[in-house]
């Protein structure tokens, strides 16, 4: 099913179900098909919140991990969500771990899977080659274990972002800004219980950096799922939703 996109303000976000706030963050090529599955699953118990982060909207200068983590914490704030559970994939869960760093109070848990903050491989030196649908679709691909998750519309939407200037600018903006925002020496602050979902096969945040992440934030668990990359909710949606469920109802 599609949701409808809600606006307050100047916010545009997905809100389905009613409990406890379950939000999401998307990562730097977030359709929002990605999270389909997921919104499926958890709004029956959940109030299932995605706001559309503005990855390609801000000014230059704030096209950065601080500028979306602003975005964020004034969305929540607008939002008066409490006590919510805050997942972020990829550069979503950076954003994540920013917030939680500095604004704790309201969140109750973390969900990071494929999250950058410690490592990531980038998208390599000639990215992107505007232009060159096929070199675009190989470094799609990299981004899952099975490369038929590329949809034509997957690939239309990259294509169209990196054959913008303006755009193409604004991500790798944003790619390098994750790899300066290092977290390594302040994970050790967060107090709330986190759970790590990790692709066993993710070329971008490989597994050791989920191993990383959980040896660094105090109250974590980790979960590897088979024959799965960056994106777990995408490519095994079902796993993904049973050990996210379990910690849900453990916490």
């Amino acid at each position: 099913m599609s949701y409808e996109i809600k606006q307050d303000g100047k916010y545009k976000f997905i809100e389905e179900g009613n409990g406890e706030p379950l939000m999401l963050l998307h990562g730097l090529f977030g359709a929002l098909s990605n999270f389909k599955d997921l919104i499926d699953h958890f709004s029956k118990t959940h109030k299932v919140v995605v706001p559309m982060l503005p990855l390609l909207e801000l000014d230059l200068l704030h096209t950065s991990v601080g500028g979306l983590q602003k975005f964020v914490r004034n969305f929540i704030e607008h939002r008066n969500y409490n006590n919510i559970n805050l997942l972020g994939n990829s550069l979503g869960g950076h954003v994540a771990l920013v917030h939680v760093l500095k604004n704790p109070d309201c969140i109750k848990s973390v969900i990071l899977t494929g999250s950058s903050g410690l490592f990531e491989n980038g998208m390599g030196d000639s990215y992107p080659k505007r232009g060159d649908k096929e070199y675009m679709r190989k470094k799609a691909e990299l981004t899952f274990y099975d490369p038929k998750m590329v949809t034509e519309e997957l690939l239309d939407e990259i294509f169209e972002i990196t054959n913008n200037r303006l755009k193409a600018i604004k991500i790798i903006a944003l790619a390098k800004s994750a790899i300066r925002n290092n977290l390594g020496e302040e994970l050790n602050q967060i107090k709330q219980p986190t759970c790590l979902i990790w692709g066993a096969n993710d070329n971008i945040t490989p597994p050791f950096v989920g191993k990383e992440f959980n040896k660094l934030i105090p109250n974590s668990e980790l979960h590897f799922i088979d024959k799965c990359g960056h994106a777990p909710m995408m490519e095994v949606p079902h796993e993904f939703n049973r050990i996210l469920g379990d910690f849900l109802a453990k916490i």
